[in-house]
């Protein structure tokens, strides 16, 4: 009996760790292996802002491969972000909710904040190596309470068959770009570069000032400290970026008044790039993320099809910057019901081919460190890693960027000079 039990444990002992090797190599490679029992029946509820998402129910729907009893659910509460803390106080409270930067030192968002779950913990199993790391923001007590499932950025929809067409590069740096738009005018365009324009909360002239505002304050902590609390000192951090946006609109390279006919910064800027004629049209990445479904929208578009990128907006002869900023962010609610069966979507979702594969699908910027896969956004995976900045990184606050924002829209439609936008930072209102 004796030598019969010494058997039966060596043959354990030896299926195990083989076991245990299967795994880690199959985890190792990319493939999600299950860590609980595949046969468990839970409900789990993924809250937020948007009114659909289908590339998280794609994602529901793989997740089901695997656990074919799990119902995954998403919803989107009425009037989210004022009622968010509300919810999660709810008899059903939600397993997963959005986040965002803005939510960070916000006195609205204390019960959240509360609730969220420290996602950095390696018992987790989350592949955080598969995501740029500047997306990555620790709180004060080291924890991970919000993870990037999209990023966003600043540049512009270049219309690549119109360079082609005209013999013109994309341009890389501030001369050049100044060489093209002069080209494209002569040739008969225009406004060789457009955008939304009527509202400061998401114009173009905020789009090109920003970027150049975060990178003089990356390098300068003194002058950060004064631009968060609003000194007006500060304003000189603007004054470069302005005076390229105001040499940009004077030259006639925008044209405000074809700019003012673009009534919204998603669906009309799109469809209007799509009309052909506009060689860059400035905006952001959440608008970028229209396009797919909307090219079969345009008349134009259907008719003449062309290729398209998103690229940066060079202002200075070093080339245009990739601030890198998360759009929407997961988060955990700690409290829930189902916890380990939440953590395991988590950890199915939070891995370098599911994150890629809802940015694909939603056409977003993907959070991890390959850009490539998306030729929409490659020209944002070939800037240099010293021009790749992170607001929150930094420590770029929302009030910062509101004056920035007020002060590039004052002065782009007029109502401000430089001196006058630069002397007021601090009170400057749109």
């Amino acid at each position: 009996m004796k030598r019969l039990l010494c058997t039966i444990l060596a043959a354990l002992l030896a299926i195990v760790p083989a076991a245990w090797i299967s795994q880690a190599r199959a985890e190792s490679a990319g493939i999600f292996q299950p860590r609980l029992d595949t046969d468990t029946s839970c409900e789990i509820t993924v809250v937020g802002s948007y009114s659909n998402f289908e590339a998280l129910e794609a994602e529901f729907e793989s997740f089901n491969e695997i656990y074919p009893n799990v119902e995954l659910t998403y919803l989107k509460p009425d009037d989210y972000n004022n009622l968010l803390g509300t919810v999660l106080e709810s008899k059903n409270p939600p397993n997963i909710f959005f986040s965002f930067p803005w939510m960070y030192g916000n006195e609205k968002y204390l019960t959240a904040f509360e609730h969220m779950e420290d996602l950095s913990d390696p018992q987790l199993g989350l592949d955080l190596e598969c995501i740029r790391p500047n997306l990555l923001r620790l709180d004060a007590s080291g924890q991970l309470l919000t993870i990037p499932v999209f990023a966003r950025n600043y540049g512009m929809l270049v219309n690549n068959d119109l360079f082609e067409k005209e013999g013109l590069q994309v341009p890389n740096t501030w001369s050049e770009l100044l060489a093209v738009c002069e080209a494209f005018l002569n040739k008969g365009y225009t406004s060789p570069m457009m955008g939304y324009s009527a509202d400061p909360s998401s114009c173009l002239m905020s789009i090109l000032v920003y970027p150049e505002v975060v990178a003089a304050l990356a390098d300068n902590p003194e002058m950060l400290q004064a631009a968060n609390e609003m000194n007006p000192i500060a304003g000189e951090c603007m004054r470069q970026s302005l005076e390229s946006m105001m040499q940009l609109i004077g030259n006639g390279y925008i044209n405000l008044d074809k700019c003012n006919e673009i009534g919204d910064n998603y669906t009309e800027v799109i469809l209007r790039f799509f009309e052909g004629d506009v060689p860059m049209m400035i905006c952001m990445a959440d608008t970028v993320s229209g396009t797919g479904k909307r090219e079969s929208q345009s008349e134009a578009f259907s008719k003449s099809p062309f290729t398209y990128s998103f690229a940066p907006i060079p202002l200075s002869e070093a080339g245009g910057y990739f601030i890198d900023s998360p759009s929407v962010e997961f988060s955990v609610n700690k409290t829930c019901d189902n916890l380990d069966m939440t953590n395991e979507f988590m950890r199915f979702l939070i891995s370098r081919a599911e994150l890629n594969k809802m940015a694909l699908a939603k056409r977003l910027v993907t959070p991890t460190t390959d850009l490539s896969f998306s030729a929409v956004y490659e020209p944002f995976g070939q800037v240099p890693a010293e021009r790749v900045l992170c607001p929150e990184k930094i420590g770029i606050t929302d009030p910062l960027f509101g004056q920035v924002r007020n002060a590039a829209y004052l002065v782009g439609t007029g109502a401000l000079t430089i001196d006058e936008a630069v002397s007021q930072y601090g009170s400057l209102n749109q």
